[in-house]
């Protein structure tokens, strides 16, 4: 039976006219019918939309909260180690603080003028170590008298060596060689020694000090030493007058100094 050829099927027509067919490029694609509007061109010529995903978000919240924990943990392990080093050093060798006391003090000169002040005491203050494996090194002490913040005499002692168990006598002279002082000063010393016939006195001692324990030596560590509760009588002819210092107490403190202050 022959094969039977039928015609090509008309293409379709918009008002009368023929739609251009369809062409195909040589790479096999379909080319948009000619002519193409705007639209069309740039369709074909804009690359296929992909979505990017959105970033993995960090756990910045969660990472922030390990690091807390875990310098917690850092810091209640350190104290936890240095109470225990603490406890085994106060175990090991009980440290105590040095202790100090006014033996002696001799009022020797007192003249008070309109403007000026000539003092001289005798002082002697005696340190006592407490300690069974611990020595103190001092450096020169500085040492101030003080009456209701006017300082009435100066004076040092040389450093030294404070062995274990050990209590050391230091004598010295306190003086003040013709010091100016303020007006209201003087007036306040005046009235005083008019009312009462004594001055309250304040004893301060100014040094540093290297503990020692054993081989090992620490930095030096500034003290100071506050005796109160001093009277004194000023002498009425050559003969030194005699301050009762039965009744003193004298407090040591440290001096830590931390950039301009000093605790």
């Amino acid at each position: 039976m022959a094969d039977r050829v039928y015609p090509a099927a008309k293409p379709a027509t918009t008002n009368g006219t023929a739609a251009a067919p369809a062409t195909t490029g040589g790479d096999g694609g379909a080319n948009p019918a000619f002519p193409a509007n705007k639209a069309q061109l740039y369709n074909s010529a804009r690359p296929t939309y992909r979505p990017v995903p959105p970033p993995r978000r960090k756990h910045r919240r969660s990472c922030c909260c390990c690091c807390c924990l875990f310098i917690t943990f850092l810091i209640v392990i350190l104290i936890l180690l240095a109470a225990i080093a603490g406890a085994i050093f106060w175990v090991l060798y009980r440290p105590q603080r040095p202790s100090f006391s006014v033996s002696t003090l001799q009022v020797s000169q007192f003249n008070l003028t309109s403007t000026k002040l000539a003092s001289k005491f005798n002082l002697s203050i005696v340190a006592r170590n407490p300690n069974k494996k611990i020595s103190f090194l001092y450096d020169p002490i500085n040492i101030s008298f003080n009456s209701d913040d006017a300082e009435i005499g100066s004076g040092s002692l040389p450093a030294f060596t404070h062995d274990t168990k050990n209590t050391t006598t230091l004598k010295t002279v306190v003086s003040s060689a013709g010091t100016t002082l303020d007006d209201s000063v003087i007036s306040t010393l005046r009235s005083k020694l008019n009312k009462k016939k004594n001055l309250p006195l304040e004893i301060k001692l100014d040094t540093k000090v290297k503990v020692k324990i054993g081989s090992l030596k620490t930095t030096k560590v500034g003290i100071r030493v506050n005796c109160d509760g001093i009277k004194i009588t000023v002498p009425s002819g050559k003969t030194p007058t005699k301050a009762t210092t039965s009744d003193v107490k004298c407090k040591v403190d440290l001096r830590i100094k931390i950039w301009k202050w000093t605790l």
